[in-house]
């Protein structure tokens, strides 16, 4: 599975190029538990295709306070280090495909 937990330290290196989905999330969140099945769903669809990655906002607030999250879920899209989307909250699968697909 191609699911990555980021850290502040690698997050600019993991993220510099090509296309990133990255999931802020937190134990205590019940939608984000809800979230985290279609997150792994499409680490493994996307692989070797998209970054999926995973931000525990309790172990890393630096990342959270830098990308403005205030709520989990919170998934954001990035492309070349730059942040193309966001969507806040549970969405359906096609939510996310629509992002990755446009910009693949």
């Amino acid at each position: 599975m191609a699911l990555i937990h980021l850290t502040n330290e690698a997050f600019d290196k993991a993220t510099a190029s090509g296309l990133a989905m990255v999931d802020f999330w937190a134990t205590w969140c019940g939608p984000c538990k809800m979230l985290s099945p279609v997150i792994d769903g499409l680490a493994d669809r996307y692989e070797g295709k998209v970054l999926v990655g995973k931000v525990n906002t309790d172990e890393q607030p630096e990342l959270a306070v830098r990308f403005g999250v205030m709520s989990i879920p919170t998934v954001i899209f990035l492309k070349d280090g730059k942040e193309i989307d966001r969507k806040v909250g549970v969405m359906p699968e096609a939510s996310y495909t629509a992002v990755l697909d446009a910009n693949l």
